[in-house]
């Protein structure tokens, strides 16, 4: 067998080197039945409990909209699994010492975020998938019933989710593993900002203007404005995408400038200790 041979900084060679990283993490997930169940364990359990709490508040009558709640469940999932699952993707390699040992082979570290970012989708699609089949059977809300608006809120929420993800990267690359904490805990600051599961408008009038800096707060209203008859807000959807882009550059330049310190510095090799 010919062995086909790429040039080192070709459009295919990078690209075989993002799926190296795909390849891998997956060879691990296939031989780990703990981690294909650690996929799916906490987004059931959330989607179980918020469910029958809704239903629970439908019978005492309680004046809200179902889908409201099932919906920012579903859609919550997406922003925490994409924050989460890069970021621990990164933390695995800390904790067997392996990132050191990535940072001495041909790819590159925008390679090997792109890899871990491909590998999440790749779960968060998976969950999300048993996530929207048991709420249709449990509750009889369907997803899809948010309509075309579902594509560019769940391309909002990723894309911010990957955002915090770097940036939980970055702290841990400038501070070393005592700030782990940071990739489970950063998704959970703009929660309350988000109006995830209530309208921004009942926030204090100074956290209601740091939530229009939030591009998932606009997420969430829109849906809940879609669910409740009014048409896509496209508006508030560019401004929440335009937000986005913020993010993911500031999250980049951190990231850079981070991984060039920690190089000049030799602060990668604790990461091989």
């Amino acid at each position: 067998m010919t062995a086909i041979a790429f040039e080192p900084h070709s459009t295919q060679a990078r690209w075989r080197r993002v799926a190296g990283v795909v390849y891998r993490d997956l060879a691990a997930m296939r031989r780990s039945p703990i981690r294909v169940f650690e996929i799916l364990f906490w987004p059931v359990i959330e989607l179980v409990v918020w469910g029958y709490v809704t239903l629970f508040l439908q019978a005492n009558k309680v004046p809200f909209i179902v889908s409201m709640l099932l919906g920012a469940v579903l859609l919550w999932q997406v922003l925490h699994r994409a924050s989460n699952e890069v970021s621990i993707g990164f933390l695995e390699d800390v904790w067997s010492r392996n990132l050191i040992n990535l940072h001495v082979t041909p790819v590159k570290p925008g390679e090997y975020v792109t890899g871990l970012i491909l590998f999440s989708l790749i779960k968060i699609a998976g969950g999300l998938a048993v996530m929207v089949t048991l709420a249709y059977v449990l509750y009889g809300f369907g997803l899809f019933s948010v309509g075309i608006g579902l594509i560019p809120f769940m391309a909002v929420l990723l894309v911010l989710g990957w955002a915090l993800a770097l940036v939980a990267i970055s702290a841990v690359l400038r501070f070393g593993e005592g700030a782990q904490v940071i990739a489970w805990s950063l998704v959970f600051v703009f929660q309350p900002v988000a109006g995830v599961f209530y309208p921004v408008s009942v926030l204090p009038e100074p956290l209601q203007w740091l939530a229009t800096a939030v591009p998932a707060s606009h997420v969430f209203e829109g849906m809940r404005a879609v669910l409740g008859g009014a048409p896509v807000p496209w508006d508030t959807l560019a401004l929440a995408a335009g937000l986005d882009v913020l993010y993911v550059g500031v999250a980049l330049w951190l990231y850079t400038a981070t991984l060039r310190h920690a190089r000049s510095k030799g602060r990668l090799s604790r990461f091989g200790e």
